[in-house]
């Protein structure tokens, strides 16, 4: 059996990994250049490689080609291996084949890697043998080496659901679909939504899938009629087939046998999409067995991912929080209403095509200020020009802080909640978020 691995990153050098370990011939090719860490681990194991190219004849001779997330199916590799009929399979697909762990899985256009976080944080600290991985950052084919575990919480991207084919899991969650990544999917709404919803494929009666039953998406996209397992709809806004709800402070879980309710008054999350993600992880804690008090417990412990509506400083009586990780209309409409006080707004990027208009009631009642963060700011200023009282622009992060600081009067709340990608000024979303944190220092080690 000949295995091409396209992509030598996280998961394309853990599926290689394992391919070698369950005795596969294997051959890895990235376009790329390989990081150091990553050489070194294919070297380690005696796994030949090439970087900055694709030898067509080599990937071209696999039986079976495993490719990164980040390769799109009309990349000219893939159309050859298309002609050929040469199954291309994901990274988790693959993984899949080689344990009898059960899977968690979630997804979601927003909140999936803070619901990933809490739903492995409230099943680990249970006493459950389970593991974390997938787009989160930690490859789960390596994690199948050793095989410890019983179950694994997996943060799963539509570009892995595309290739994933009879890969099941145990316990899948959708937190929504909203407009995202649609280059990918033909500018796409619907193709886009089905990528999602393979979150729930091939799932039998014995398996729980979790949705949000308020998202419009969602309930357009999927097929209950015809779906095999049992559905455990959450919501909000009094959805009449909801199993998992709000009253007041305290979800209410109402799913089979595995009822419970559950006090979140302490959890350090805000905001009302975190409501949705906590509701989501609350609701597979339940079916997984784990009791209220525990669950209670376990949500005052939890400290989410960087960059996701975090608090990194007070000054003066002004709070700074860094949402980096908001790169869409939607995340940060969850962060303008989340917040109850002042706002001074720090936006702006590389535009994808955003429409803004769902955010023009929330700035108006909400924004004082508006920093536009960006090389190219005209789509904000427009859109917000009569609706902010203040506006400004810079292409420094340092000036933006400096600014919101002398703007900024106490109780006030300087967020970066950007809307945009971060790849005209920074080289990720986390670059950007780490260089707000310490512009945000300079301004904490004055106050």
């Amino acid at each position: 059996m000949k295995i091409a691995i396209l992509g030598a990153g996280e998961s394309g050098v853990g599926a290689a990994l394992l391919a070698k370990a369950k005795g596969l011939e294997v051959f890895v090719s990235d376009k790329g250049e390989i990081k150091e860490q990553y050489k070194a681990k294919l070297a380690t194991a005696a796994i030949p490689f090439e970087e900055g190219t694709h030898t067509l004849e080599k990937i071209l001779d696999a039986n079976e080609i495993i490719k990164s997330p980040g390769i799109p199916d009309k990349a000219a590799v893939i159309q050859e291996a298309s002609k050929k009929e040469i199954p291309v399979i994901s990274e988790i697909e693959f993984a899949g084949r080689y344990t009898d762990a059960k899977f968690i899985c979630i997804t979601g256009t927003n909140g999936k890697t803070t619901t990933t976080l809490l739903t492995y944080h409230l099943l680990k600290n249970a006493g459950i043998n389970v593991g974390l991985a997938g787009n989160i950052g930690e490859s789960l084919a390596e994690k199948v080496i050793d095989n410890k575990h019983d179950y694994y919480v997996l943060e799963l991207s539509s570009f892995q659901l595309d290739n994933m084919y009879q890969f099941k899991a145990h316990i899948g969650v959708l937190t929504n679909i909203t407009p995202d990544h649609l280059d990918r999917y033909e500018y796409s709404m619907e193709k886009y939504a089905a990528s999602k919803l393979r979150i729930a494929q091939n799932m039998a009666g014995a398996d729980f899938f979790l949705y949000n039953a308020d998202d419009e998406n969602i309930v357009s996209a999927f097929d209950s009629a015809s779906f095999g397992g049992t559905t455990v709809p959450f919501s909000l806004k009094g959805a009449e087939n909801a199993k998992v709800y709000f009253e007041g402070d305290k979800i209410k879980v109402t799913a089979k046998f595995y009822e419970g309710t559950v006090n979140t008054s302490k959890s350090s999350l805000i905001g009302k999409h975190n409501q949705y993600n906590t509701m989501a992880a609350v609701a597979v804690a339940k079916l997984m067995g784990v009791a209220d008090q525990e669950i209670e417990k376990q949500l005052e412990t939890f400290q989410n991912a960087e960059h996701r509506l975090q608090p990194v400083g007070v000054a003066k009586e002004v709070t700074y929080i860094n949402d980096s990780k908001a790169t869409n209309v939607e995340a940060v409409w969850y962060a303008l209403e989340g917040i109850k006080q002042p706002i001074i707004w720090i936006a702006g990027g590389v535009d994808k095509g955003n429409d803004y208009s769902t955010l023009v009631e929330l700035a108006r009642e909400k924004v004082k200020v508006l920093v536009c963060l960006g090389k190219d700011n005209e789509k904000l200023k427009e859109t917000f020009g009569r609706v902010v009282p203040i506006i400004a622009e810079t292409t420094s992060i340092d000036y933006a802080v400096r600014l919101s600081r002398s703007l900024a009067t106490p109780g006030d709340v300087v967020l970066l909640s950007p809307a945009c990608a971060s790849f005209d000024l920074f080289d990720n979303y986390e670059h950007r978020g780490q260089r707000f944190k310490e512009a945000v220092e300079k301004i904490v080690l004055k106050k």
